[in-house]
């Protein structure tokens, strides 16, 4: 390998590094808005024709895992638009939304972030979480799952295109779903 050869692999893995760095920051600040209940500065990280979905999780045997999470067009916990999420969030700053009345405390842990395909305009990401929410005196949830991400390149940042959240638990016991993911 010669030393320019040697340069251009070396500027490709200081640019992937960047990348990662710019993708977990990104990622880190939206968790943050969330837990500071910061749902309009939130709602500007989403693209005008994002999509936000939860598909639900069935128990299947291991020959049917296909159907394990519920298809596109079929029941979902979740499958918003930025509109549909923009009515939630305002629905939340009424005072009238009794599931946050008064407002939970959530912490959210997000790890094991990967950028699995770039393709210089969108990168895919997929990410593992942990939400823990705390309500009143004594109402406590927490979800685990993982999140497949579009997010498209805009400026020195991102916006989320897409959404995919996947749980691990397949019923819930949580009173409400009232907070995002």
């Amino acid at each position: 390998m010669t030393t320019m050869e040697m340069t251009g692999a070396s500027a490709d893995r200081v640019a992937a590094m960047v990348r990662q760095h710019e993708v977990e920051q990104f990622l880190y600040d939206e968790a943050a808005l969330l837990d500071a209940h910061r749902y309009l500065e939130w709602l500007d990280l989403f693209a005008e024709d994002a999509i936000y979905w939860m598909p639900i999780r069935r128990t299947v045997m291991q020959r049917e895992t296909d159907r394990e999470f519920t298809k596109p067009n079929e029941m979902a916990f979740f499958n918003d638009t930025k509109k549909l999420l923009a009515g939630r969030v305002q629905k939340l700053g009424t005072g009238r939304s009794w599931a946050e009345d008064p407002p939970s405390r959530t912490r959210r842990l997000i790890t094991n972030v990967r950028v699995v395909d770039d393709d210089g305009a969108e990168l895919g990401v997929e990410s593992n979480f942990l939400l823990y929410r705390t309500r009143l005196n004594s109402q406590e949830d927490s979800w685990i799952g993982s999140r497949q991400d579009r997010l498209r390149r805009v400026d020195d940042s991102f916006q989320i295109v897409n959404r995919t959240i996947r749980l691990e638990e397949t019923v819930l016991q949580s009173r409400n779903l009232s907070n995002f993911f």
